[in-house]
């Protein structure tokens, strides 16, 4: 229940404040949790992106030989 009262407060204040204040403040707050993220390295970019790429390449893979091995047994019985 408080927590229905906090977001209400907060409503409150955004209105009192008008939409130009609170566009500002988001904007402000945006950019200094911008500052805390630690960005990976080009290396480590590279990498991992090459990693998840295989494995959506071998799982696609592995997908479509099942889909091939359902479909030649579905024709071999029917």
């Amino acid at each position: 229940m408080a927590k229905k009262e906090a977001v209400k407060k907060t409503v409150v204040n955004t209105k009192e404040t008008g939409d130009n204040s609170s566009l500002n403040k988001f904007v402000d707050e945006t950019k200094e949790e911008l500052t805390k993220v630690v960005w990976p390295s080009r290396q480590q970019l590279l990498s991992e992106s090459a990693a998840v790429l295989s494995m959506v390449v071998l799982v696609s893979l592995v997908i479509y030989l099942v889909d091939n091995l359902f479909s030649w047994g579905s024709g071999r019985i029917f």
